[in-house]
């Protein structure tokens, strides 16, 4: 889970581990107790299989010269505008922690390894039983699955709650002992809560349902089809991950909390 939640912040943009770390506590519940004694092994297991990277320093800019001249023409607006993006947001987190130690002064950056075990763990099934936190996770960054693939994992959460909410059902049909109203309230607000977060998801589903089944939901479909087509084969050509390391993180971010 951590792992997803590092790859899922530098595919926004570089970041140092402070910044992930603020990031990670203040944004997403799930990691508000993350120390750096978790992070920092973390991403030297990411860096270690090839998924993040220490970003390069900007050189220092001579007279005349600016970040704009920096970036390649790549011919795609879209291409070179991110390009600007990440290498202005490198530049400045090397240039705020000049002074800092070497640990601090790392920035990372994700790398197209990166790219494809991010997709991977952010489809994956959750191994720990239906952890809300990894839903919870999962459904963040959600804006960066295709719409098959969030109707999945919402429907694996229906799944999952409706699953409980007959479980619990059935536990108080079956009480071995008498309880009293207060026990018998308890009960009765955890089946609320499991029943209030199916009828979220079945909403959750629906607007996505409906959304694929709108044309601007096809195209966005097929665009993105083409996208990954044209990123798997660039990584038949030699981009794609080290045999191993992706599937070894992956294993083991299933089954890390």
């Amino acid at each position: 889970m951590l792992e997803l939640a590092i790859l899922g912040l530098l595919k926004e943009r570089p970041m140092h581990g402070y910044d992930i770390r603020r990031s990670l506590r203040e944004d997403f519940g799930v990691l508000s107790n993350l120390s750096f004694g978790s992070l920092y092994p973390a991403l030297a297991r990411l860096e270690t299989a090839q998924a993040v990277r220490a970003a390069e320093p900007a050189p220092p800019l001579g007279r005349g010269r600016h970040l704009a001249d920096e970036v390649p023409l790549t011919g795609s607006l879209t291409g070179e505008r991110a390009a600007f993006v990440a290498r202005r947001a490198t530049a400045k987190a090397a240039a705020a922690l000049g002074g800092r130690s070497t640990r601090a002064r790392k920035v990372y950056e994700i790398t197209p390894c990166g790219e494809e075990l991010f997709e991977e763990l952010l489809e994956s099934a959750d191994g720990q039983g239906g952890d809300p936190r990894g839903f919870s996770l999962r459904l963040a960054f959600a804006r960066h699955l295709s719409p098959q693939a969030r109707i999945r994992l919402l429907e694996r959460r229906r799944g999952e709650l409706a699953e409980r909410l007959q479980r619990g059902e059935h536990s108080l049909a079956r009480r071995t002992r008498p309880v009293d109203e207060y026990e018998q309230s308890i009960a009765e607000h955890a089946q609320e809560t499991v029943a209030n977060d199916l009828s979220w998801v079945e909403r959750l589903l629906a607007r996505e349902r409906t959304a694929l089944a709108s044309p601007v939901g096809d195209a966005s479909v097929s665009k993105r089809a083409a996208r990954r087509a044209a990123a798997a084969a660039a990584g038949n050509r030699g981009g794609g991950l080290p045999a191993g390391a992706g599937a070894g993180i992956a294993q083991d971010a299933r089954q890390r909390p």
